[in-house]
């Protein structure tokens, strides 16, 4: 019983950390890829304000699944899902838009060399949050901590197309590459989003695959 209560305790710790991260991640990555002119970043950058909010769900459910063990979602963490759906698919809008726009434009980054940085940083702190959201979902034997962990390797993937985009623009100047990697992040917020309204209609725990 100790034990279980330490490892609520450490999963909680986990998902306020995720919180607090993609909230600073979030500030700097817009405010860099605003003045970088780099949409690829800016879009990371706003993808990470909506995980905060999807964060805030996962805290709210540890904490529930630790008081009352056998219980489904409540209405705060359905709340939380379709707000969170919406902002995602709302993401993509604006990105898919902009991004075209900047393709028949040519427009072109000042520079990418933050989104080198920021996305390095992120696959580490991400990966490392995985490594410890799988650890204690195993640990606890929670479908509903493994599903966030697997949840949070989605952040991982952005990174690495983050990482990807930026890395060539700054190695060749390729005009369109920073547009394509947006396109990318596109790919996977709209997974992310029809994801959150299916798991708002039902009690199922999706593994985010």
């Amino acid at each position: 019983m100790k034990k279980t209560k330490k490892l609520f305790k450490i999963a909680l710790s986990l998902a306020i950390f995720t919180i607090v991260y993609n909230i600073v991640e979030g500030i700097i990555s817009t405010y860099l890829g605003f003045e970088d002119e780099s949409l690829v970043l800016f879009g990371f950058g706003s993808d990470s304000f909506i995980e905060v909010i999807s964060g805030l769900g996962i805290a709210h459910m540890i904490i529930r699944i630790q008081t009352q063990p056998n219980s489904n979602r409540d209405n705060f963490e359905r709340t939380a899902l379709r707000i969170t759906g919406f902002a995602f698919y709302a993401l993509v809008f604006g990105l898919i838009i902009t991004s075209l726009y900047n393709i028949w434009s040519g427009h072109k980054p000042i520079t990418t060399f933050w989104g080198v940085v920021i996305s390095t940083v992120s696959i580490l702190i991400m990966w490392l949050l995985v490594v410890g959201k799988r650890k204690v979902g195993k640990e606890l034997n929670s479908d509903p901590i493994l599903a966030d962990a697997n949840c949070t390797m989605v952040c991982v993937y952005m990174s690495i197309i983050l990482l990807i985009s930026s890395g060539i623009y700054e190695l060749t100047s390729f005009a369109y590459i920073d547009s394509i990697g947006t396109l990318g992040l596109s790919y996977f917020a709209f997974k992310e989003g029809k994801e959150c309204f299916e798991k708002a209609n039902s009690d199922k725990y999706c593994s985010c695959d």
